[in-house]
């Protein structure tokens, strides 16, 4: 995974699919522009987090990002975007070639918790429902249950000094349901050591 935090992202295309990578880059804090002559008409619904550039590709569009995905239905001119990113050294995603730079998994997250599918390209539909089943297994309640593994990992990092024993710890509270983890957590902040 790439910390794409205020980090430039051009999406050259505007249909169906730049949506689907789009709403997924935009959970990650990227500064994203979406280049087309056509806009899906979505886009519009996220205008405050997507800047939107209604025209045909440009490569100067390109050159002051870090990362672009040419997601048009054209291949010669996702194939020419993909050339232009190498020549500027920017990392290029290329929907309609897998040899791309990176893949775009799909993915989902709670909270803190991210978990991404890929089939390298081969499915696309098998990705989605994967993460369909597994978004079903890691409902909510995921979020409160991975915030108290890392208060109880802090407690334990600052009082135990058993290497054994702290890897022992926690390996067993990963396995504790929510209401005994809650317990653990008091258990061991009014513990000195542990």
């Amino acid at each position: 995974m790439l910390n794409l935090k205020d980090k430039d992202i051009v999406i050259i295309g505007a249909g169906k699919v730049a949506l689907r990578k789009a709403k997924n880059l935009m959970e990650y804090g990227g500064k994203l522009s979406i280049i087309s002559p056509k806009i899906e008409s979505e886009f519009y619904n996220y205008k405050d987090k997507i800047n939107i550039i209604k025209d045909k590709y440009n490569k100067k569009y390109i050159l002051n990002s870090s990362i672009v995905i040419a997601a048009t239905d054209d291949k010669k001119l996702n194939r020419k975007i993909g050339i232009d990113c190498k020549d500027e050294n920017i990392l290029c995603n290329n929907v309609t070639d897998r040899n791309s730079d990176f893949i775009v998994p799909s993915t989902f997250k709670r909270g803190d918790l991210t978990i991404s599918v890929s089939t390298n390209g081969k499915s696309p539909s098998l990705s989605k429902s994967i993460i369909f089943e597994l978004e079903e297994k890691y409902d909510e309640k995921y979020i409160e249950f991975l915030k108290l593994l890392g208060d109880i990992r802090k407690i334990v990092l600052e009082k135990c000094n058993d290497e054994k024993r702290k890897k022992e710890i926690l390996n067993e509270i990963i396995n504790l349901s929510l209401d005994d983890l809650k317990g653990r957590k008091k258990l061991y902040e009014n513990k000195s050591r542990l």
